[in-house]
């Protein structure tokens, strides 16, 4: 009786259900749409930071920064004699320095590993080398080229993408020569699950083995490799050392500004730096545990800072900043709005729609129907109403989560400086005291990938609409009497 009742009732009222039905269907696409969009930008933020931590990577720990001390300038200085008895004098000069000139003893590597909840710990050497090629007439040049903390294309043969031009003072003669720079990270061949490779695959060539621990092999970035126009197999001249190119690094994510990677000890000898890290990458046994492991290590190994993924986060700007934070924000509180616009709405013509109908329950009293009968009937009625909301808002938000997916709206992400303590890793590993990140920016395709839970929720959205807008049309039919249906008899 149940059943046949309410699809008569339902195929009446076709025009106030599909109404009902369509003011839930907007606030659930509304809803799918803003958790779609969420998870998109999550995803987008994950792949900044793993581009920046790489693949496994949960905290770094660097040096903590020093003041500088006075009269220190933190520049590669270079200076050139040209020969006064000939008519051009042109010369090359590599300058290898750590980045930031802050570095850990590897010592602290094993500290780090011990420590309660460390599931695994590496280090990495990240090296800024300024190369100048000079060409002097008559006189004498003199140049201070500076520290470039981000890396770029540039290097030997030239490049632009990092390259810092220092202008030269010349003294009773002419000078002309290019300052260019670029960076490599030692990597430790014994663990290459983490560290400034993880987040890189070998696409040409092949990479590191464990055996090539002080080996003069060199990997090189895929957008490094082009600018240069390098292959494996062919040759890279670092401040007199040659190594051989064995494999090209693509990026998993973005793009990587980590340009060579050579052997930890090969890296060590080029700055002279012996048995000394500028990065130590940190894998966690348990995600849930990532503050207490931060909070252990600074407290157990004084003189470090370290950076997790969240601290990392707080840095990142640009549109893809502001529009996770529009996101998470102004379009949660617009989707609980919108959603309690929707209940309200549905609920009130639910129960416009009871009043329309005092005559027919009236009746259905008078013949020994009892309250709570009358009650479940509405109550079924706007079930129905909810659950057919639901599912025009699944269609709704899943059509709108795969428009956004279809036109991938650029956004830019912006690598801020961690201020005061010192960065994580640059992307594609290695890293120091805010380096690399003031200058990186990174554009991802957004997208609005739609989970299970997402539906799950929207389900139960839809049902919840549908018990309260039968909530207040089972409270409205309930207080009707017999009698009422008499008096609506004209």
């Amino acid at each position: 009786m149940f059943g046949i009742y309410l699809k008569r009732e339902l195929g009446r009222r076709k025009k106030a259900a599909l109404v009902i039905a369509l003011g839930l269907a907007l606030g659930i696409a509304l809803v799918i749409t803003v958790n779609s969009v969420s998870a998109g930008m999550t995803q987008a933020q994950d792949k900044v930071l793993k581009s920046l931590y790489g693949l496994g990577t949960d905290m770094t720990v660097t040096k903590a920064r020093s003041a500088p001390t006075s009269g220190s300038s933190g520049r590669p200085n270079f200076q050139f004699d040209a020969n006064s008895n000939d008519s051009d004098d042109t010369q090359s000069s590599d300058r290898v320095m750590t980045q930031g000139g802050q570095a850990l003893a590897s010592s602290v590597v094993t500290k780090v590993s011990q420590q309660s909840g460390v599931a695994s710990a590496v280090g990495a050497l990240t090296l800024n080398v300024t190369k100048v090629d000079g060409s002097f007439t008559q006189g004498k040049a003199q140049s201070s080229g500076g520290n470039t903390g981000n890396s770029g294309q540039g290097g030997p043969g030239g490049g632009s993408g990092g390259t810092s031009t220092a202008a030269p003072q010349v003294q009773g003669g002419g000078a002309n020569f290019d300052v260019n720079s670029y960076s490599v990270a030692g990597v430790d061949v014994t663990d290459q699950t983490l560290g400034p490779l993880a987040g890189s695959k070998i696409t040409t060539g092949k990479t590191f083995t464990t055996a090539q621990t002080d080996a003069k092999v060199a990997v090189v970035s895929k957008a490094y490799a082009k600018e240069n126009s390098l292959k494996v197999g062919g040759s890279l001249k670092i401040s007199g050392t040659k190594y051989t190119i064995i494999g090209i690094a693509t990026p998993d994510s973005s793009e990587s500004t980590t340009d060579v990677y050579l052997p930890l000890k090969q890296a060590q000898t080029l700055a002279d730096a012996k048995n000394q890290v500028t990065t130590i990458y940190v894998k966690a046994s348990d995600s849930k545990q990532i503050d207490s492991v931060k909070a252990a290590i600074q407290k157990n190994i004084s003189g470090t800072t370290v950076t997790t993924s969240a601290d990392l986060a707080e840095t990142v700007s640009g549109s893809l900043s502001t529009a996770s934070n529009l996101a998470t924000s102004v379009g949660k509180w617009l989707s609980i709005a919108v959603l309690v616009a929707a209940f309200l709405v549905a609920a009130l013509l639910t129960s416009s729609a009871v009043s329309r109908r005092v005559r027919e329950f009236g009746t259905l009293k008078a013949l020994g129907w009892p309250s709570r009968r009358v009650t479940r009937q509405v109550v079924g009625e706007s079930m129905v109403n909810g659950l057919l909301g639901g599912a025009l808002g699944i269609g709704l938000g899943l059509a709108a989560a795969y428009a956004v997916t279809m036109i991938s709206p650029k956004l830019t992400a912006q690598l801020g400086n961690m201020g005061g303590g010192g960065g994580a890793g640059g992307p594609g590993g290695g890293g120091g005291p805010g380096q690399q990140a003031t200058q990186n920016t990174m554009e991802i395709a957004l997208s609005a990938p739609v989970s299970m839970t997402t539906i799950a929720l929207a389900v139960g959205l839809a049902v919840t609409g549908g018990l309260i807008a039968g909530a207040m049309g089972g409270w409205r039919a309930s207080r009707m009497r017999p009698a009422d249906a008499l008096r609506s008899v004209s």
